[in-house]
């Protein structure tokens, strides 16, 4: 049985006929799975044709949250590719697998080579981005230029934060499971926000969604996360990076996020950076103003062009 997933693409469709594209046929959203190891797929949401872009949401996310982008991008000339990592929205949670960024970031490159022959622009939010980063730095040939929207070289997926929630996991069903879990994902989407009114009832239930269908599944794939190790490190490695690498952040003053350490980091170590400070923004930006995203990648993409690649993609 096909894991559930959010309703992503009725909502592009209604979404793309409303917007001023609709004098034009929308093109077709579909909705797919590929695998990319035994006993391991991804739940991949693709609109349009042309330049791949593959969107990755970050751990608290689902391909719905990508919906404004999957809508906008087409009409750029993109092909929009969200791919949920393992265990992230509609993707399943299967027991004993290796949840350590390099393992997701590893799982990307497969399904990219399975859905492209051509290097591809990856745009990540907030942990998914040092999941995009090592996605470059370990498959070159696979990445043009990468977006980091509101998010830094992680060195693990477990925060300090992230380990106290997780050891009260076991208890969380008994507590009353989601209905618990919901206002207080719901108080995080909002502080996390610069403008909240994007959040309504109808999109929590989306961003939900997967937790909901399988919050056993989901809690021991984060219990798993806690306890990953990565085989290597990411912050000595992005010298390495050879191709453009914008981070993108909410100016208005938000919870979560990457840190100014973090930032640092980026500025003094990778070759091809720049920092976009969005106004009116805080860390959900492809929700709040999803005309910044789609400007940096079309930055992005114009740099590519004047950088090349470390290494050819395959034929």
């Amino acid at each position: 049985m096909r894991p559930p997933h959010c309703a992503i693409v009725p909502a592009v469709i209604s979404l793309l006929s409303a917007s001023a594209l609709a004098q034009q046929s929308p093109p077709p959203v579909s909705s797919f799975h590929v695998v990319v190891a035994a006993g391991e797929s991804l739940h991949v949401v693709a609109a349009g044709a042309g330049m791949p872009v593959v969107l990755v949401p970050g751990l608290f996310g689902c391909a719905y949250g990508f919906r404004h982008l999957l809508a906008r991008l087409p009409g750029e000339g993109y092909r929009a590719l969200v791919i949920e990592p393992l265990a992230i929205g509609g993707s399943p949670r299967p027991e004993d697998a290796d949840y350590s960024l390099t393992a997701q970031a590893d799982r990307l490159a497969a399904a990219i080579r399975q859905l492209d022959s051509v290097p591809v622009l990856v745009v990540a939010h907030s942990l998914s981005a040092s999941i995009a980063m090592r996605l470059a730095v370990r498959h070159p040939e696979l990445v043009r230029g990468v977006v980091a929207l509101d998010g830094g070289p992680m060195e693990t997926a477990a925060t300090k934060g992230f380990r106290k929630a997780m050891s009260y996991a076991p208890w969380l069903k008994w507590l009353g499971g989601m209905k618990r879990l919901r206002p207080r994902i719901r108080h995080d989407l909002i502080a996390s926000s610069a403008d909240s009114t994007w959040l309504t009832d109808a999109v929590l239930d989306a961003y939900t969604a997967g937790h909901t269908s399988d919050l056993d599944g989901t809690l021991k794939a984060y219990l798993e996360m806690v306890d990953s190790r990565e085989p290597e490190r990411l912050v000595p490695r992005l010298r390495e990076l050879q191709m453009p690498l914008r981070l993108v952040v909410g100016a208005v003053p938000h919870q979560g996020g990457i840190s100014h350490e973090q930032m640092g980091i980026l500025a003094t170590q990778v070759p091809h950076f720049t920092l976009d400070s969005v106004p009116g923004a805080g860390h959900y930006l492809f929700e709040e103003t999803p005309e910044a995203v789609v400007a940096a990648i079309r930055r992005v993409d114009q740099s590519a062009r004047t950088v090349p690649l470390a290494q050819q993609v395959r034929p």
